[in-house]
């Protein structure tokens, strides 16, 4: 139990879920209705609002759960539903940012040599094989009782206590936490912050040449979503990584850092839908 952990987490997702969900929903609105043709960019910025949203329909739980001292009063299966809706939006945000910006820099670095891979049947397939992919990756967390009730405090845990016997060996676990960190975040934010230096530095050399307003916008604006892209999601995994490497081989921990750096992932659902 860490007091700091049990405030911070309740009022930062209490927060969030004010920004979020009126944002998302006003921004899923007028991606449905008001915005045509529906666009490669246009049907991956819907799956990261509805992405946004589900991530958001979890809050009261965890609200709930750490006003309460981390004691889950939902019982097991909901511990599950809500730790793999938690988490797999989470990382589908950042696939699904990443699949954005793969279709921006073709857009603007390639914008005729590329233009047969920006259609909307692909972006749709992307996001179903992003789908299947991040509930194969947590089906671990779906067929396993994540609750762990800790006699000595009077409390029950939902995934805050990991059960050894969730995983066959250390090899399964060493496997799922690479998983995690090198497939679900390393890679697409390696490809991510490459593309958006790619699609700034052809803006800079063509607003350069051209001296136009827009693109001086478009870089500004580039350099925005990079900054919020690396700040939201990189102190959580690689603190996530620092810690599994100093649980499994030292027997120390680092999760309140780990707890809390969630919150800086959590924020990033109130500023995608600006």
């Amino acid at each position: 139990q860490n007091k700091t952990v049990s405030i911070t987490l309740p009022v930062v997702y209490t927060v969030v879920a004010l920004i979020s969900i009126p944002g998302n929903l006003f921004s899923l609105w007028v991606l449905c209705w008001h915005i045509k043709p529906k666009t490669p960019s246009v049907i991956f910025m819907i799956n990261l609002s509805i992405t946004d949203l589900m991530l958001s329909s979890c809050f009261p739980f965890q609200i709930s759960y750490h006003i309460q001292n981390n004691h889950w009063t939902f019982g097991k299966t909901l511990c599950s539903l809500v730790t793999v809706m938690f988490y797999s939006n989470m990382y589908s945000s950042i696939l699904t940012m990443t699949c954005i910006s793969i279709e921006r820099y073709m857009g603007v670095v390639y914008p005729m040599k590329l233009i047969k891979w920006r259609r909307k049947r692909y972006a749709l397939a992307a996001c179903l094989v992003m789908w299947i992919f991040l509930l194969l990756a947590f089906y671990p967390l779906e067929s396993t009782d994540l609750t762990y009730e800790v006699k000595e405090l009077g409390i029950i845990t939902c995934f805050d206590i990991l059960k050894w016997d969730m995983l066959p060996n250390f090899g399964a676990w060493v496997a799922f936490l690479l998983t995690l960190f090198v497939v679900l975040f390393l890679i697409p934010f390696i490809v991510t912050v490459g593309c958006y230096i790619g699609i700034i530095r052809k803006l800079i050399q063509t607003s350069n040449r051209y001296g136009n307003r827009q693109k001086t916008r478009s870089i500004y604006l580039a350099i925005i979503v990079l900054l919020v892209f690396i700040t939201c999601f990189a102190p959580n995994n690689f603190i996530l990584l620092a810690h599994m490497i100093i649980r499994l081989f030292y027997g120390r921990s680092l999760y309140p850092a780990y707890k809390l750096t969630l919150c800086l992932s959590c924020f990033n659902n109130c500023l995608d839908p600006f």
